[in-house]
């Protein structure tokens, strides 16, 4: 659907996904400007929707290819073979802290696109949460050593608990920064507290 864009030459294709990123993390999907997108990315606006056709179909590339850029180096970096399922989160806690840095742009983009009310892209992008998690959680946790749990603990129920907590946190904080002064989640500060939690639950699962 893309190849004509992805025919490009990698320092153009990069101009206008950084042009995109930028605008879209900005003003959401519904007040980003394609016309600001363009000038910033040095095209014309036909040959913008020459590659994508609209604005909602950029949008979800841009989501797209943040996606695979964050979980190329995941899986290169991760440590898959860590049986203990909490240094396994902190190693992943880590990790994200670290791509914060990298690509500043991208995740302050994934705030804006997971919390995006638009009903044009919504459902696309839970759609595409709901396939990203189902597909890595069982490549990420399948080899954890579930003999470290305390005796009589369903291991999977309690994996649940953790996981749905901590989603919840990461919810509740999006939620915090998109009403504060500057609109971004310190992520320094929901690390260590989600440290914090991790904590919590080792004392009262493990043995």
């Amino acid at each position: 659907m893309f190849s004509k864009f992805l025919n490009l030459k990698p320092e153009k294709q990069e101009r206008i996904l950084q042009a995109s990123i930028v605008e879209f993390a900005d003003k959401g999907f519904e007040k980003a400007s394609t016309n600001e997108i363009v000038k910033e990315a040095g095209i014309s606006k036909g040959i913008l929707f020459h590659y994508f056709q609209n604005k909602k179909k950029l949008f979800l590339f841009v989501f797209d290819h943040s996606v695979e850029v964050c979980m190329d180096e995941f899986f290169d970096k991760v440590d898959l073979e860590e049986k203990d399922f909490f240094e396994k989160l902190r190693q992943i806690s880590l990790f994200k802290l670290e791509l914060v840095h990298k690509y500043p742009g991208i995740f302050k983009f994934f705030e804006l696109a997971i919390g995006e009310e638009s009903t044009e892209v919504k459902n696309e992008i839970e759609e595409r949460k709901k396939r990203l998690a189902e597909s890595n959680y069982s490549k990420v946790f399948n080899n954890i050593d579930k003999s470290k749990f305390s005796d009589g603990v369903d291991v999977n129920r309690a994996i649940n608990i953790i996981m749905w907590t901590l989603e919840g946190f990461g919810t509740s904080e999006l939620e915090k920064a998109k009403v504060s002064e500057s609109k971004r989640m310190d992520y320094e500060k929901v690390f260590h507290e989600m440290d914090i939690y991790i904590d919590i639950f080792k004392n009262c699962f493990y043995k």
